[in-house]
């Protein structure tokens, strides 16, 4: 079996993790522990961040056509932006929906994810491990399916 290629799309403001409100998001920078998981993991990990959602958007699209999965981190796209949900909508592969910490401990707004009904499933509030265990689970899920 080759390698899974799996995209990593994070939104708004996740380009400061490390550094932004690191009572929240830890200390450590979110493209290096990237870096870290890379290097462990048994697939292709394409990393892609913006602040824009009209990219995130045009991302996950082109993940659509090329990868095998996607792990999806909206930030505050998530609780307010149709147009990314129907991206998400409209792609046939699995996207896993994480967040760094736990949206329901946060404030209300942070309550509501548009996004959520469209992802395979949802790890919240486990700090970047989100990530680590999104990834497992994608490719365990198509060790399962070969």
């Amino acid at each position: 079996m080759e390698r899974a290629l799996i995209y990593i799309i994070n939104g708004p403001n996740l380009n400061l993790v490390g550094q932004r409100e690191p009572e929240v998001y830890g200390r450590q920078l979110l493209t290096t522990f990237i870096e870290n998981l890379r290097q462990k993991a048994d697939a292709d990990i394409q990393l892609f961040q913006s602040n824009i959602e009209g990219e995130l958007i045009d991302t996950l699209q082109e993940a659509g056509m090329k990868a095998d999965a996607v792990i999806l981190n909206a930030g505050g796209y998530t609780h307010s932006s149709v147009a990314i949900a129907d991206a998400v909508a409209a792609i046939k592969i699995p996207v896993v929906e994480v967040h760094i910490s736990n949206i329901f401990a946060r404030e209300e707004e942070r309550h509501v994810s548009l996004l959520s009904k469209y992802c395979t499933g949802m790890i919240t509030g486990l700090g970047l491990d989100v990530y680590r265990l999104a990834l497992d689970y994608l490719l365990q899920g198509r060790k399962r399916l070969a």
